[in-house]
């Protein structure tokens, strides 16, 4: 099973995606999804950095928007130009924007703010195939009474996805190299919080699943799912 990790590279975050892709290397990751914000995306050489660190290098995008009307524009223009397309929640109307959208690969932060997450966002997420981000920063990095409440609202999340058998990721979202944790970590933290190990690799794979089949969707040979052109 491979293992992928999604990190926000400056100017988003503190550490350039090369730095990024040097300590999950290291870390035993497979791939590195680059999500930074639209507003904030980076410039980088996605080949160049996947070769000198022997680690593949996915490009994608977190859609931050007031409003899902908004949302939509951005969805269309990053669709057809970043592998993986993410949804930046937290409100009613942007997680249910998100999971209703088939063009959508992944909320994230459903439950941030005054986001709220029920049965029928996760039943939705389920049939449009939009997998939920399980985030692991907040119980990572917070304490106190901020950490207890990202323990609830992550175990709350947890067991509607299981309910619902819909899809999820799971992330660190390490702004830095120094955020990065290895599979190993993740795995001993989702014991320590009540998430089986299998939970956690089942997260971190299904993002380079994510990448697998929207490459193999905008190759030549695809047609719709199921059918593909042939080469003689």
């Amino acid at each position: 099973m491979t293992r992928y990790e999604a990190v926000h590279a400056h100017p988003d975050g503190d550490a350039t995606v090369a730095r990024l892709a040097l300590t999950a290397s290291e870390y035993g990751y497979d791939g590195l999804v680059v999500r930074n914000h639209g507003d904030a995306l980076p410039e980088y050489d996605a080949d160049r950095i996947s070769a000198a660190y022997g680690i593949d290098i996915v490009e994608g995008v977190e859609i931050r928007a007031d409003d899902p009307g908004r949302a939509s524009g951005f969805v269309g223009s990053h669709r057809d130009r970043r592998t993986i397309v993410a949804v930046h929640g937290g409100s009613v109307e942007m997680n249910r924007f998100a999971v209703e959208q088939p063009a959508v690969d992944v909320l994230a932060h459903p439950m941030v703010g005054d986001g709220d997450f029920n049965h029928v966002l996760a039943k939705a997420a389920k049939r449009n195939s939009v997998h939920v981000a399980l985030s692991l920063a907040r119980v990572l990095r917070a304490d106190g009474g901020e950490r207890v409440r990202a323990l609830r609202d992550l175990r709350k999340l947890r067991e509607l996805l299981a309910d619902a058998d819909a899809p999820f990721v799971v992330s660190a979202d390490p702004r830095s190299h120094l955020q990065l944790r290895a599979p190993r970590e993740l795995r001993a933290l989702g014991d320590v919080i009540g998430f089986d190990a299998d939970v956690i690799e089942t997260g971190l794979a299904a993002w380079g699943d994510l990448a697998e089949r929207n490459r193999e969707r905008a190759s030549d040979a695809f047609v719709e799912p199921g059918v593909r052109l042939d080469e003689e």
